[in-house]
């Protein structure tokens, strides 16, 4: 997904200023579709403005729904014991925020980072990558929050159900099925989402100076996205900006620069 808040603000007010005129000078509306427009043009303005209360919030819901319909792993499974080795000694925290690992049993390559500290690991990405590769990957998904990348996901992902709102007001019965399922529909777009070629490169330094930090291997983020090359970046995640095997190499310059 690729976020660009001044234009996601110029084109929410562009929305609103359409509602509106349609509000005035639509013929045979009724009372309830006007006033359903009015409060869908106000929820895509709103999107543009969600506060750092409001994105946690909605972070919360977003990830308990995907826990609710995902096979968790146990606490004391291999997994999520594994998860734990991975983790010890990166930071418990980001923004402020506790982090809160779980693993998801599937066969799916992914991870995920929310507002709200929720990091959700799928098995299948462990099955793939060493622990030094699923470290790097961890940090990765954690500079996304930590840089404001994942709020602004958010905002784009609330931003495009409340549009989907304005079009069931207008009286699209299947936009109107989706929209009773808001939350679930705005979870999977955090989960699918694309962040742009510079919040990946910047996702992708943040990560690697993480590492450094901690005095963990960073050569785990070059053969993390080694391996995601070979899958012909078709994954969920590092998808498409930039290929990952120019990811890889930018992580072996670093590692060479020593910095």
């Amino acid at each position: 997904m690729k976020t660009a808040p001044a234009k996601l603000k110029t084109g929410l007010l562009a929305l609103a200023f359409g509602l509106s005129v349609a509000a005035c000078g639509g013929k045979g509306g009724t009372t309830d579709s006007v006033s359903g427009l009015t409060s869908a043009g106000t929820s895509a303005l709103k999107a543009a403005t969600l506060s750092d209360a409001e994105v946690k919030d909605l972070s919360d819901k977003s990830c308990a729904a995907l826990d609710a319909q995902s096979k968790i792993a146990t606490p004391k499974s291999k997994e999520a014991l594994r998860l734990a080795r991975i983790v010890k000694g990166m930071p418990p925290a980001v923004n402020g925020v506790p982090i809160n690992y779980k693993v998801y049993l599937t066969k799916d390559v992914n991870a995920w980072a929310m507002n709200n500290g929720c990091v959700r690991v799928y098995s299948g990405l462990m099955s793939l990558m060493n622990d030094d590769e699923v470290r790097g990957v961890i940090g990765h998904e954690i500079g996304h929050v930590a840089l404001g990348h994942a709020k602004s996901s958010m905002q784009t992902a609330y931003a495009a159900s409340a549009a989907r709102q304005a079009a069931a007001a207008a009286g699209n019965s299947a936009v109107a099925a989706l929209s009773n399922s808001q939350l679930g529909e705005l979870a999977e777009k955090l989960v699918n989402a694309q962040f742009s070629q510079v919040q990946e490169s910047a996702a992708d330094d943040y990560a690697f100076d993480l590492l450094t930090a901690g005095k963990f291997k960073r050569e785990g983020l070059v053969s993390a996205f080694e391996k995601l090359a070979k899958l012909g970046d078709n994954s969920s995640m590092f998808s498409s900006h930039p290929p990952s095997s120019e990811r890889a190499q930018h992580m072996r310059e670093r590692i060479a620069a020593k910095k």
